[in-house]
């Protein structure tokens, strides 16, 4: 039995080879203020990287290279990616072993802030592909370790009952986090690169201190044995044949991720190039397309949060919602004047409420084990992470061999099957 605790005499006993089971949580319950910090730290990650990522660094290239706009964005976040991709699964077993005083999370999440506001600065000086690889490289290890522990969180400290909800919640914070994000660097003056970076890097960070000042993290208080060569190997790695339901549950995620991140990646080139708007009214555009689809995750995902808790049931409302999803990107893809354009993305978006809402409680249900969340949720998150690499790639890849329309047939593919995936799981209904 290895022991942890929030700090007081009241000690939680965590079996290492099995989940939480119902509502149980790690440690003691969290104030009533944990909620509303949780889910403005959410908010805050998500606006950070959300600008970065979907608005300023595509327009970094748009405005000071055009001509390679696509390749210079696929580079610097394809790297980006692998970065993440190393950390999170890395950081999130690190994070279970910690045993400072301030808990197993709260390291993570204040160090992470610093050295993501230390990446910001380096893309603000940035406008040449090798710094700004460098500088996002820094930013994702930053943030990605506040994303890691706000995750762990999630399976750490929300009961089982309302996980759906809290969730759902969260995806409403997070699709108001980015469309706000792209509204904010669409504001910022053009001739101000800098502000493009610097302003939603601050805006996270500020928005993420509650959260770590404000809860009652839980404290390790006896050690693990020693980190060796190979448990690190093991930190990236879930077997597919021990955990099914888990290794079908990420599958999903990927799937589904890859279409959605391929698509908004190049989101603001299609908006030029497909539907011939100027690029100087392009950014609008596309902060006009992230409210519709976003408009879409806010109405569905407190609704099918609730009924995915009150039914006990999240595999139905996955594989639907991801039908859906594949009309609406197909629609997308048929477009060829802004009003079918926002309709295709009006549907998308209420698919992908759905689908976010009840998808991260079903990953928190098939976990292995309550010892290893961070771990194994870091795992998870390569689910998400992985098309960060493989995205730009493949998306850059299909736009020069047949253009955005092969693009998103793709996509519409990728999403019906991620739906399909999750029907083999046997651990939730």
């Amino acid at each position: 039995m290895t022991t942890v605790s929030t700090g007081s005499s009241d000690n939680v006993g965590v079996t290492p080879a099995s989940p939480l089971a119902g509502d149980a949580i790690l440690g003691q319950p969290q104030g009533r203020q944990f909620l509303p910090f949780y889910l403005l730290s959410w908010f805050g990650v998500t606006i950070a990287l959300g600008a970065m990522l979907g608005a300023a660094i595509p327009k970094v290239f748009l405005f000071f290279d055009e001509a390679h706009k696509e390749q210079n964005t696929a580079i610097v976040t394809a790297i980006g990616g692998v970065v993440v991709m190393i950390i999170t699964p890395l950081f999130g077993r690190l994070s279970d072993r910690t045993m400072a005083r301030w808990g197993m999370r709260k390291p993570w999440m204040l160090g992470g802030l610093a050295v993501g506001m230390l990446g910001a600065v380096g893309m603000a000086a940035s406008t040449e592909v090798a710094p700004m690889v460098v500088s996002w490289a820094v930013v994702q290890m930053g943030f990605g370790s506040v994303n890691m522990a706000i995750h762990a969180l999630l399976a750490d400290q929300v009961p089982g009952r309302i996980r759906a909800r809290v969730a759902a919640v969260a995806s409403i914070s997070a699709a108001i986090a980015t469309v706000l994000s792209a509204a904010v660097v669409a504001s910022l003056p053009n001739d101000a690169p800098a502000l493009w970076f610097l302003v939603p890097a601050i805006v996270g960070v500020a928005l993420c201190l509650p959260l770590v000042f404000g809860y009652k993290d839980a404290v390790r208080t006896e050690p693990l044995p020693p980190f060796t060569w190979r448990e690190f190997v093991n930190t990236f790695w879930m077997s597919p044949v021990k955990y099914r339901d888990y290794f079908w549950a990420w599958i999903s995620r990927f799937l589904v991720t890859m279409a959605i991140f391929t698509v908004q990646l190049f989101l603001l080139f299609l908006i030029v190039d497909n539907l011939g708007v100027s690029k100087d009214d392009a950014s609008a555009v596309l902060t006009q397309a992230l409210v519709v689809f976003f408009a879409g995750n806010i109405v569905a995902a407190p609704i099918f949060g609730w009924l995915s808790d009150r039914w006990r049931r999240r595999k139905a409302i996955v594989w639907i919602s991801n039908v859906f999803a594949g009309i609406a990107l197909a629609t997308m893809m048929f477009a060829h004047d802004l009003p079918a354009f926002f309709a295709g993305v009006a549907v998308l978006g209420l698919a992908q409420g759905a689908f976010v809402a009840v998808d991260v409680a079903l990953m928190t249900e098939v976990l292995p084990s309550a010892q290893d969340a961070g771990k194994d949720l870091g795992v998870a998150a390569l689910s998400y992470q992985l098309p960060q690499v493989i995205g730009p790639v493949v998306g850059a890849a299909m736009i020069a061999a047949v253009g955005y329309s092969g693009l998103f047939v793709i996509a519409a593919i990728m999403t019906v099957l991620g739906g399909l995936a999750v029907l083999p799981i046997k651990a939730a209904r």
